[in-house]
C-alpha cells in the first residue's frame, strides 16, 4: 500500500477522488435538505388550506355535524378552548401530534341550544370572547385567526397509518366559541422523494467516484508517461556513462517538456565539462611529460658522464615544471569554485609592482587616477593576472609595453598594450582557452604551456570582471581587465 501511494499517479487519483467525494457529499446533503424543506413546506401549505376551509365553514355558522371533514381522507379535528374534541374525521382511528388524542367527538348541543345558551349567558360569552385563544390572537365571532401553528405527527385512517404535517388554525364561530381546527397533510410524498433521492445518490455517487478515479488514473498516466521515458533514459545514461545521449522531449509544450529540455541542457553542460576535464588532463599530462623527460635525460647523462651535466638546463626545466604545476593547481582551485578574498587592492600600486624590473614596460594612471584605484579581491590572484598579461605582452612586443590604469564609472580598468603583431580577430576568444598557442612553430620554452591567458580570464571572472583583447593604437594587442571598483 505504501509503495502504491508513493506513486504520483496514485496520489493524484486518490486526491481527485477524495475531492470529488467531499463535493458530492456536500452537494447531496444540500439537495436532500432543500428537497425535504420544500416538500415539508408544501405539505404545511396543504394542511393549512384544509384547516382554513373547515374554519371558514365554522365561521359562517355551519353545524359541527355538517362540516366537510372527510375530503381526501385527511385527518381533521375541531377542538374547543377546553381541549375537548367537538368534531373529527369519520374514519379517524388514532392521531398524535396535535395535542388532542381523542378521535371521537363529545356530545354537543344543537345549534339552537347553543344560541340560547349564548343569549342567556351573554355576559359570560362576552367575557370568553375577550379572552385570548391558544394562538395569542383575540377573535370576534365569525373571525378566523391569521396565525397558523404547524406540527408533525401521525394518524391512522381506515387502518392505514401515515405521518402527517398538521396545521392548527384558530377560529371563533358565530356562537362565540373559540375553536381550533387541526388538519393534516400526508408526508408520504416527502418521505418517498427523499428516500428515492437518497437511493439514487447511494448508487450513483460510488459509480461517479469510480469513473472519476478511472479517468484521473488514465489522464495522469498519460501525462506522466514522458516522465517515465525520461527516467528510463537517465537510468540508461547512468549505466552506460554515455553523456552524449539525450532524454526524449515530448511535443506537449508543458512542464514535462520543459523538464526534458532542461535535463538535456544539463546533460550537454555535463558532457562539455567532462570533455573539458578530459582534455585538460590529457593536455596537462602532455605538457608535464616534456620537462620531466628532459630533466630525466639530463640526470641520466649526468649519472653516466658527470662532466656532461648541464646544470643550467636542469634548473630551467625544474623551474618550468614548478611553474606548470603551480598553474595547474591554480586552475584546479578555480574550477572547484574557490572564492577570492575581499581584501582592498590598489591596482595602480599593483601594476607598478608587477612592472618593476621588466625592461620596456611603463605604467601610467589615466584621468586623475594617479591616486588609488581600488578593487576588492585577492591581491595574489590579481597580481598573477597582471604578471601573465605582462609576460604575454613582452613575448610579442617589438620594443615597448604600456600599462594604463583608470576609472570608468563604477569599474576599474587595467589595459596592457604592446606594439607587436596583435591578435587576429578570429582568434581573440580562442587564445583564452587552455593549452592554446597561436604560434605552433614557437618552442614550448619560448611560448609557455598556453595557460597564462586562461588563468587570467578565470581569475577575472571569479572577481566579477571581464578580460578581453582588442587592437592597440600602436597596432599590437590591447588586453583590457575590467573589475568592479571597491
Amino acid at each position: 500500500m505504501s509503495r502504491l501511494l508513493g506513486s504520483v499517479r496514485a496520489r493524484a487519483t486518490l486526491g481527485a477522488t477524495l475531492v470529488v467525494a467531499v463535493a458530492l457529499i456536500a452537494a447531496g446533503t444540500a439537495v436532500l435538505l432543500s428537497l425535504r424543506s420544500n416538500l415539508l413546506g408544501e405539505a404545511g401549505t396543504q394542511a393549512e388550506r384544509s384547516a382554513r376551509e373547515v374554519a371558514t365553514e365554522l365561521a359562517v355558522g355551519t353545524p359541527y355535524a355538517e362540516l366537510s371533514l372527510d375530503v381526501d381522507d385527511r385527518p381533521v379535528q375541531v377542538v374547543d378552548e377546553d381541549g375537548g374534541l367537538v368534531a373529527a374525521s369519520e374514519n379517524l382511528e388514532r392521531i398524535s401530534g396535535t395535542g388532542v388524542d381523542a378521535v371521537k367527538p363529545q356530545p354537543t348541543p344543537t345549534d339552537t341550544d347553543t344560541d340560547t345558551d349564548t343569549d342567556t349567558d351573554d355576559g359570560d360569552d362576552d367575557g370568553d370572547s375577550d379572552d385570548d385563544d391558544d394562538s395569542g390572537e383575540s377573535l370576534e365571532p365569525g373571525e378566523i385567526g391569521e396565525r397558523t401553528t404547524v406540527s408533525d405527527g401521525s394518524a391512522t385512517i381506515d387502518g392505514d397509518t401515515e405521518d402527517y404535517r398538521f396545521a392548527a388554525v384558530p377560529v371563533q364561530n358565530r356562537a362565540g366559541n373559540d375553536l381550533t381546527v387541526y388538519a393534516g397533510a400526508p408526508l408520504s410524498a416527502e418521505h418517498g422523494a427523499v428516500n428515492t433521492a437518497l437511493t439514487v445518490m447511494l448508487i450513483g455517487f460510488p459509480l461517479l467516484l469510480a469513473v472519476v478515479g478511472w479517468v484521473t488514473w488514465l489522464v495522469t498516466g498519460r501525462a506522466l508517461r514522458p516522465v517515465a521515458g525520461i527516467r528510463r533514459e537517465m537510468a540508461a545514461i547512468t549505466a552506460s556513462e554515455d553523456l552524449a545521449r539525450r532524454v526524449p522531449v515530448p511535443d506537449t509544450h508543458d512542464e514535462v517538456a520543459r523538464l526534458a529540455s532542461t535535463t538535456n541542457q544539463t546533460l550537454a553542460a555535463l558532457e562539455s565539462s567532462v570533455e573539458r576535464q578530459r582534455r585538460f588532463v590529457a593536455d596537462a599530462s602532455h605538457e608535464l611529460r616534456s620537462p620531466i623527460a628532459s630533466l630525466r635525460t639530463q640526470l641520466e647523462v649526468a649519472a653516466a658522464h658527470p662532466e656532461l651535466l648541464d646544470l643550467d638546463g636542469a634548473v630551467e626545466d625544474t623551474v618550468r615544471l614548478q611553474r606548470l604545476a603551480a598553474d595547474l593547481l591554480l586552475l584546479a582551485r578555480l574550477d572547484a569554485g574557490e572564492r577570492p578574498s575581499d581584501a582592498r587592492v590598489d591596482l595602480v600600486a599593483l601594476a607598478r609592482e608587477e612592472a618593476g624590473g621588466r625592461p620596456g614596460v611603463s605604467v601610467r594612471a589615466v584621468d586623475g587616477a594617479a591616486g588609488e584605484v581600488a578593487v576588492a579581491g585577492s591581491r595574489g590572484q590579481l597580481g598573477r593576472v597582471l604578471a601573465n598579461l605582462l609576460d604575454n605582452a613582452q613575448r610579442h612586443a617589438r620594443s615597448a609595453v604600456e600599462v594604463s590604469v583608470r576609472r570608468d564609472g563604477d569599474a576599474a580598468v587595467v589595459a596592457v598594450a604592446d606594439d607587436g603583431e596583435g591578435v587576429p580577430a578570429a582568434d581573440r576568444e580562442r587564445i583564452f582557452e587552455r593549452f592554446v598557442r597561436l604560434d605552433a612553430a614557437r618552442s614550448r620554452d619560448d611560448g609557455g604551456a598556453g595557460l597564462g591567458l586562461a588563468i587570467a580570464r578565470d581569475v577575472a571572472v571569479r572577481h566579477g570582471g571581464t578580460l578581453t583583447v582588442h587592437e592597440a593604437p600602436a597596432g599590437g594587442a590591447l588586453f583590457e581587465l575590467r573589475l568592479p571598483a571597491a
